[in-house]
């Protein structure tokens, strides 16, 4: 499916703009990687209404301020985002690893423009007794073990050949989330506290393999969600927008639909 580009401005900031599809609108908010590419997971949410796909400011080709030094921080802009350029009826969001941590950031603050939340494998809590993995000291060869339950997909992500603006986005990405969640790491200590204000429709998906934030969190993040549901997908690792793509649109797709 294709898609367009635009720069969007906020503030003093421009942000990169993906979008594709029609209907109601569809934020998702990336993960620390970045979108070094169009995703078949894209496609499928596209089908499902109207799929905007930014890059937080900092990472691939937006722009990267100075005062933006948090994940708070970003919560804070993406408000912005909303007043400047949200349509009347708001967004159903999914957000992925950082980006679900930012999703929530967003909902415990102002959630006035937010249909529907679907966190998958959010960073942003800690749990005692259970350590996350730390993809900041990892290798290429661990990221690619740590991130994949399937081992066809492990070897797929060392073998790929990227262009020379892929590699220049890849450096950016690894600055901008070191900046934004390198200490403490990936979460905020005073983000579980303030989860109980989030009364939209929410749910949780994760991966029963993910070796970066265990599946153990799910639990966590739905304790702490008044009326949120978990869907755990076996034989999946931390992408199961990329692992399983299919399952997981369309699980977000019927949750949206109940939700609406």
């Amino acid at each position: 499916m294709s898609f367009s580009t635009d720069r969007v401005p906020v503030r003093d900031t421009h942000i990169n703009l993906r979008k594709s599809g029609k209907g109601n609108p569809i934020l998702f908010l990336h993960g620390g990687g970045g979108v070094l590419e169009w995703l078949p997971f894209f496609d499928r949410l596209a089908a499902v209404g109207e799929l905007w796909v930014p890059d937080h400011p900092g990472f691939g080709t937006s722009d990267n301020p100075k005062w933006i030094r948090n994940i708070p921080d970003l919560a804070m802009y993406y408000l912005d985002f909303f007043d400047t350029v949200a349509p009347a009826g708001g967004f159903d969001i999914v957000g992925h690893s950082l980006g679900g941590w930012i999703a929530a950031e967003i909902a415990i603050r102002n959630a006035s423009k937010i249909r529907s939340l679907t966190l998958i494998s959010p960073a942003g809590i800690r749990v005692k007794g259970v350590p996350m993995g730390d993809n900041f000291i990892w290798t290429n060869e661990e990221i690619a073990k740590n991130y994949y339950f399937d081992q066809g997909l492990q070897e797929r992500r060392l073998a790929a050949e990227r262009t020379e603006e892929q590699v220049e986005q890849m450096v950016k990405n690894k600055y901008a989330f070191a900046k934004h969640a390198w200490h403490p790491r990936l979460f905020n200590p005073d983000l579980e506290k303030w989860l109980h204000r989030i009364k939209v429709p929410t749910q949780i998906i994760w991966g029963r393999e993910d070796r970066l934030i265990p599946a153990a969190y799910a639990e966590a993040w739905a304790t702490s969600i008044p009326g949120s549901q978990v869907t755990v997908i076996p034989e999946c690792g931390h992408l199961p927008t990329v692992e399983k793509a299919d399952e997981v649109a369309s699980q977000i797709a019927k949750f949206i639909g109940a939700a609406a």
